[in-house]
C-alpha cells in the first residue's frame, strides 16, 4: 500500500509545531512586586500597592507566547515571600525550568536578600536552569537604593540574566519573560522530548507531572498466556 500523506509527516515537523511547555518560578522577598509583574505580563493590568494583597502560599497562571519562532506555553508559579511559607513553596521548585528572582530597587534589604534566595535555588534546582534577576519598581527612581550597575554586576557574578522593570508602567516586563524563555529554548535538555528506549517510556519534558524528562518503567508484556514466566 502506498504511503499516505499522514504517514509521510515527519516526527520532527510535528514536534516543532507543538508548543514547548515551560515551568517558571517567581521568587523574592515579600512586597517586591512579584504578583504585580505576573499580573502585568499575563493580563496587562496593575493594582496599586494599597489594593494588592500578599500571595498566600503559591499562585499560578498559564500564558502562551512565541519566542524566536517557537510557540511556548508558560506555567508561571508565583510564590509567597514570607518566611512562614518557605516549607510550602520549596516543593514548587520541582520541575522548574526557569527562575525569576525579584527585588525592589527602592528597598536595599530585598536586594541584599538575593544571596539567600540563590542558596535556596542551589539546593532545589539544577545548575543548568536559567535564572533572571529583576530589579522591579524603577518607577520609584527618586527613592532608588540599588543602582543599575550594582544589580547588573551581581547578576553577572551569579551567571544570571538581568532586567530592570516596572509592573506599574510595564517597562521591561515583557522582556523579563522573553529573555528567560529564549535562554531556556537554547537549553534543549530542559524541554526537548527524550527518545524512548526499549522497555522504558519517556514523557515529554515539562508535560509529565510538571517534571522534565519523566521516566516510566513499563510492565514487561512478554509473559506467556499459560502462566509460565516470560522473564
Amino acid at each position: 500500500m502506498p504511503p499516505t500523506d499522514l504517514m509521510k509527516k515527519s516526527p520532527t515537523a510535528t514536534t516543532t509545531n507543538s508548543p514547548v511547555n515551560v515551568k517558571l518560578l517567581l521568587i523574592g522577598n515579600a512586597s517586591v512586586g512579584k504578583s504585580s509583574l505576573l499580573l502585568r505580563f499575563s493580563d496587562e493590568q496593575w493594582l496599586p500597592e494599597d489594593e494588592a494583597s500578599a500571595t498566600i502560599g503559591v499562585d499560578f497562571r498559564v500564558h502562551k507566547m512565541e519566542v524566536n519562532g517557537r510557540k511556548v506555553k508558560l506555567s508561571i508559579w508565583d510564590t509567597a515571600g514570607q518566611e512562614r511559607f518557605r516549607t510550602i513553596t520549596s516543593s514548587y521548585y520541582r520541575g522548574a525550568q526557569g527562575i525569576v528572582l525579584v527585588y525592589d530597587v527602592a528597598n536595599r534589604e530585598t536586594f541584599e536578600a538575593l544571596p539567600k534566595w540563590f542558596s535556596e535555588i542551589d539546593t532545589y534546582v539544577s545548575i543548568t536552569v536559567p535564572k533572571i534577576i529583576v530589579g522591579n519598581k524603577v518607577d520609584k527612581e527618586n527613592s532608588r537604593q540599588v543602582s543599575t550597575d550594582e544589580g547588573s554586576t551581581f547578576a553577572s557574578r551569579q551567571n544570571a540574566l538581568f532586567v530592570e522593570a516596572s509592573a506599574k508602567t510595564a517597562i521591561g516586563v515583557r522582556e523579563v519573560f522573553e529573555e528567560l524563555v529564549a535562554r531556556i529554548l537554547e537549553t534543549p535538555e530542559l524541554w526537548a522530548p527524550v527518545a524512548p528506549e526499549a522497555g522504558v517510556s519517556f514523557g515529554k519534558r515539562g508535560e509529565e507531572d510538571g517534571m522534565p524528562g519523566t521516566i516510566n518503567i513499563g510492565r514487561d508484556t512478554t509473559a506467556q498466556d499459560d502462566g509460565s514466566c516470560g522473564c
